[in-house]
Formats: C-alpha cells, sequence, structure tokens
C-alpha cells in the first residue's frame, strides 16, 4: 500500500494541475469501491472550483468551492492518471472508477484495478470528525511531532515498536517499509518493546523518521509493483533503502565486519521487517 511519501508525491501532482480550476465534467463507472460511493457525488464535482488539496496520513483530501471535501485512498493498488490538453489520450483503462475534466482540458482518471481504495464526500469543515480521520495521530512532518509526544504516546505499551509506529493513532501515514528504515537509521531493534522507546531512543527515532519521509517524498516515493506518480514517472527511493528487501545484503555500516550476519529479515504481524541484528538494540 502507497505510505505517506506516494501519497504526498500523488498529492501534489494533482495539486500542481486542479488548484484553481474549474471542474468541467465528473464521472463515475460504478457507485463503490472498497466502500459505498456517495449518491450525488459526480454532480458534486461537476461545476465545482477545485480550492486546495491535503494529506491526513495515506488520505488526499481535494477541497472544492462549494464547500465540499472529496477523499480518495489510494488502497492497494490505485493511482490517479492525468493527462494534459494537448496530449494523445491512451484508450480508456479498464478499471478507471472516476473521470475529472477540467475547463481548460486536463483531464484525471482514479484506477483502481483491485478496488481497495475508495472514495467519499464531506463537508470541508469536518474533515477531521470523518469517521476515517478522527482517531488518527499526529501528522509525523509536523512540528508538534516531538520525542516527547512519541514518548507520551508510546509509555508501557508492550507491543513491539515496529507494530506501534504502523498503529496510525500513535503517528500517522508510516507503513511496513518507512518503519523499517526509520528504526535502521535510528539504531533501535524493531524486536524492542516500544514502551522502551522513550526519552533518549525516541530523540533519535523522531529527526530519523522525518529525515527518512522527507528523502523518500524527495524522491518521488519508493516505486512498488501498482505505484506511478501522477505523470506516470515511477518512485525510485527504493534506490535509496537502507534494509528494506535488502536480506543476506551487507549493512552499510557493518561492511564486511564478520561480526554482521549481514541484513536480516523476521516475520511481525505477518509483515516483513528488515534490520541490522549487530547495529539495532
Amino acid at each position: 500500500m502507497p505510505e505517506l511519501p506516494e501519497v504526498e508525491t500523488v498529492m501534489r501532482g494533482l495539486a500542481a494541475r486542479l488548484e484553481g480550476k474549474t471542474l468541467r465534467r465528473a464521472a463515475l463507472a460504478r457507485g463503490d469501491l472498497r466502500r459505498l460511493i456517495p449518491p450525488g457525488f459526480a454532480a458534486r464535482l461537476t461545476g465545482a472550483r477545485v480550492t486546495s488539496f491535503r494529506r491526513r496520513g495515506k488520505y488526499i483530501l481535494m477541497r472544492l468551492s462549494g464547500g465540499d471535501s472529496v477523499l480518495i485512498h489510494l488502497g492497494m493498488s490505485g493511482r490517479m492518471a492525468i493527462h494534459g490538453p494537448h496530449d494523445t489520450l491512451p484508450p480508456p483503462a479498464k478499471h478507471e472508477h472516476l473521470v475529472m475534466e477540467t475547463e481548460d482540458g486536463w483531464r484525471v482518471g482514479f484506477i483502481d484495478p483491485r478496488r481497495f481504495g475508495l472514495l467519499d464526500l464531506m463537508p470541508t469543515d469536518e474533515e477531521d470528525a470523518h469517521a476515517l480521520l478522527r482517531a488518527m495521530g499526529p501528522e509525523p512532518l509536523d512540528d508538534n511531532f516531538t520525542p516527547a509526544v512519541l514518548s507520551a504516546a508510546l509509555k508501557n505499551r508492550k507491543t513491539p515498536i515496529k507494530a506501534a509506529l504502523l498503529d496510525q493513532r500513535i503517528v500517522t501515514g508510516l507503513g511496513n517499509i518507512y518503519v523499517s528504515e526509520a528504526l535502521f537509521r535510528s539504531g533501535i531493534s524493531p524486536e524492542r518493546l516500544a514502551g522502551k522507546v522513550a526519552g533518549a531512543r525516541a530523540r533519535l527515532l523522531v529527526p530519523a523518521i522525518k529525515d527518512t519521509l522527507r528523502e523518500a517524498i524527495a524522491a518521488g516515493g519508493s516505486s512498488l509493483r501498482d505505484y506511478v506518480q501522477p505523470d506516470g514517472e515511477l518512485g525510485y527511493f527504493q534506490h535509496a533503502w537502507k534494509v528494506y528487501a535488502r536480506e543476506g545484503m551487507p549493512c552499510e555500516r557493518c561492511g564486511d565486519n564478520p561480526g554482521c550476519p549481514g541484513i536480516s529479515r523476521i516475520v511481525q504481524a505477518g509483515r516483513s521487517t528488515f534490520f541490522c541484528p549487530k547495529t539495532q538494540k
């Protein structure tokens, strides 16, 4: 599933093409994805001007002039395809569920073969009260996500720190890839109990999370099987991965040190975790 950097990349691509533009047409190919799409969804978009975008965790919010916000979740395989007024349009995509066209000729399609994504509509001033957003924790790139805030959220938790960081109520937007990468940068074992990652360790972990995400956003997000940016460019942060999907490869900190077995893989809660058992404690 796309994580924060991928979703941020998609949101920025949409904002660059749609902000300030009026939607001449919006059309749905079906009435549901993972959830039912609200009745009248396309009609509410048609004729509205796109005023701004916001990302909350792994969700994109597109705000409209009439006071509505469109909630977009890419799910496992969703992507946004953008075509300009002078582009040669490809044949209709088989799994294109939403089409939006602007008055000046831009066309945006939401394509989701597995239909694990979703589309919803809500009043803009009630975004944070939406059922999918209201329990979310702080945004990891916000200034108010500090070591003290993380320490308080982890206090007395007996789950491994890897699992705790995947809990969107503690910090939002993180997923399997970037948690593994941030834990490596901070030198913290994914198996350490979350309640023991406080104080000095939290002071290492928070900047590691922020740096990992910022670098991934700058790189355009990681390119997984189904992920492309809105302009069709694949993300390439995977070329900077330190541990993820590198099982058996040398750790960049340890090199050929015979005391290091290289990057190891374990399974936690059904998910692969990659780490260096020598340097992460």
